[in-house]
C-alpha cells in the first residue's frame, strides 16, 4: 500500500515541504559558517595578535562573506519557484572550497594559538 490512499489513489507529494526543508538547512549551515567565523576572530585576538592570525582570520571572513552570498542567493531562488532546480556547478564549486578554506584558516587559527 506504499504511495496509495484508501481511495486507491496514488498519494501527491506536497511539493512545498522539500524546498523548505532545503531553505531551513541553508539558514542552519550559514548560521553555523558565522559561528565559525566569530570563533576564528576570537582566536586571532586571544593570544596577541600576529601577522599569520590576522591573515588566516580575514581568509576566513572572506569565505564566509562568499558562503553567505551563495547561501543567500539559493534560500531566495527556493522560496521564489514551486520547482527549483539543483544547485549550480559554479555555485557548488564556491560552497565547497569556502568550506574548506574555513576549516582550513580555522586549524592555522587553533595552531597559532
Amino acid at each position: 500500500m506504499s504511495g496509495v490512499t484508501a481511495a486507491g489513489r496514488a498519494a501527491e507529494r506536497d511539493p512545498g515541504l522539500q524546498p523548505e526543508r532545503t531553505r531551513l538547512a541553508w539558514r542552519r549551515t550559514t548560521l553555523s559558517a558565522t559561528v565559525v567565523a566569530v570563533l576564528a576572530v576570537k582566536a586571532a585576538l586571544a593570544g596577541g595578535v600576529s601577522v599569520v592570525g590576522v591573515v588566516a582570520c580575514v581568509l576566513c571572513c572572506g569565505c564566509w562573506v562568499g558562503f553567505l552570498l551563495v547561501a543567500h542567493r539559493r534560500i531566495r531562488g527556493l522560496a521564489a519557484v514551486n520547482e527549483p532546480g539543483a544547485l549550480g556547478s559554479p555555485c557548488a564549486a564556491v560552497v565547497v572550497v569556502c568550506t574548506v578554506a574555513m576549516a582550513g584558516c580555522g586549524a592555522v587559527l587553533v595552531g597559532v594559538g
